[in-house]
């Protein structure tokens, strides 16, 4: 996913007709740091890919990372454990 990420980052940046020096310098981070987040490097902090989305104007675009509605896995996972839901006599209480 980061992979993916990286390519469109760096595809975008070229677009807009600039270097990875140019980035760097703009956000105060290293040609190289650019150039990990082009590769989509998973060691690289996500505080940087967020830094790199916004220099490209691309930042509203995370508003629907990990999305409660959007999360079906969570929203079954969320009906069936409110379908097993057991209540607990609070005079036998551990």
């Amino acid at each position: 996913m980061l992979h993916a990420l990286g390519r469109r980052l760096r595809e975008a940046r070229i677009r807009r007709g600039l270097r990875q020096e140019d980035v760097a310098e703009k956000l105060g981070f290293s040609r190289a740091t650019i150039n990990a987040v082009e590769r989509g490097n998973m060691t690289t902090g996500m505080g940087v890919y967020l830094s790199v989305l916004w220099i490209y104007g691309l930042e509203r675009e995370i508003d629907v990372l990990a999305d409660p509605g959007l999360d079906r896995e969570g929203l079954a996972l969320s009906f069936d454990v409110n379908d097993k839901r057991v209540r607990v006599d609070k005079n036998h209480a551990v």
